[in-house]
């Protein structure tokens, strides 16, 4: 009854790059590299598929970063000189690149590991895009002057390599914002509107994953500051609810969302946060289904995609194998419990 989807990044092996590291250095270089990537995410489809996941992804294993896998490939950026710069509302500081020409992408971005994929699974199959808010939100602009204009100009950019990944066979095409959490009301603004760009002209499913950040020193420190009540999606849900974006997923599980909350979403599909990315602790099955009967309070069961709370990039690959299994066991059971 209940679909299971990761949120989008996995573990990269040792072999591929460092380990626990968001900005991981890779351990090869040219053609070595290329087929370490493409070793990586065969790896994590047969794992996601061992699992029992059932909307696989390709784990991020070709992508450095989920913001830069996309912009290196985009002429205008200058990547050589880059400036250390607070984002995600000064949450922590990042070397980021410049924006100091037009916008232009060099080719395709992401064909290898999409058509990778597409050959070799049957089940469905998502594909993430860094969101053009977040995107904003991590280069510095020496050119345009104004972040709403360049949003539109990486929206752009964004919808020619998603018409390319909807036919390179992809089923879900899913928008990363996690800025959409940190700037609320320009979220709901201008932040709907470059998705909806970006998204434009896709017959495919289209996604939004809005989470609390990856499980890191700097994001749960900031959790902690935001009290009893997390009330950042009061104001971004109802725009996306009148959007055509289809499916918005959220974070749920250990954090402080109100459920509630998803009522806000009425017409969309839902992909419900029950696998914590902050905790190395494994989930129970009745855990995720505990959390599944919760949601249905304010989702139909039939809008409703088990998932995980944000990306499983910074964990070890152990712990991230073993949330998938317990993901998939524990939409079994909420299967079993609510059919």
């Amino acid at each position: 009854m209940f679909t299971t989807a990761i949120a989008g990044s996995l573990p990269k092996p040792a072999w591929l790059a460092e380990t626990e590291k968001l900005w991981p250095q890779w351990k090869a270089q040219g053609d070595a590299l290329l087929q370490v990537k493409r070793d990586a995410t065969l790896l994590w489809i047969k794992a996601q598929e061992d699992a029992g996941i059932d909307v696989i992804g390709d784990g991020e294993q070709a992508r450095q970063h989920f913001v830069h896998g996309f912009v290196e490939h985009v002429e205008g950026i200058d990547f050589v000189n880059k400036v250390t710069m607070g984002i995600r509302n000064n949450r922590y500081d990042a070397q980021v690149p410049q924006v100091i020409a037009p916008l232009r992408l060099k080719g395709r971005v992401h064909a290898f590991e999409a058509q990778l994929a597409r050959a070799h699974t049957q089940k469905k199959l998502k594909f993430t895009l860094p969101g053009p808010m977040t995107i904003v939100d991590t280069v510095a602009d020496r050119f345009y002057g104004d972040k709403v204009k360049m949003a539109m100009a990486f929206a752009e950019l964004l919808n020619q390599e998603a018409l390319a990944l909807q036919a390179d066979g992809v089923d879900i095409i899913q928008f990363d914002e996690p800025a959409f959490n940190v700037y609320m009301d320009e979220a709901a603004d201008w932040g709907v509107k470059a998705l909806e760009r970006a998204a434009q002209g896709l017959t495919c499913t289209t996604a939004v994953h809005i989470c609390y950040g990856y499980g890191i020193e700097a994001n749960n420190n900031w959790k902690k500051t935001l009290g009893d009540e997390w009330r950042q999606y009061e104001k971004v849900f109802p725009a996306l609810a009148k959007s055509s974006i289809q499916q918005v997923s959220l974070e749920c599980f250990h954090s402080h969302v109100p459920m509630e909350m998803m009522k806000l979403l009425e017409g969309k599909d839902v992909m419900v946060g029950v696998i914590d990315v902050a905790s190395t602790e494994i989930e129970t099955p009745e855990e995720i289904a505990d959390t599944i009967g919760r949601a249905l309070q304010f989702v139909p069961k039939h809008r409703l995609i088990a998932c995980t709370n944000c990306g499983l990039a910074p964990m070890t690959r152990d712990v991230a194998e073993r949330k998938l299994k317990a993901l998939a066991e524990g939409a079994r059971l909420a299967s079993q419990r609510y059919a």
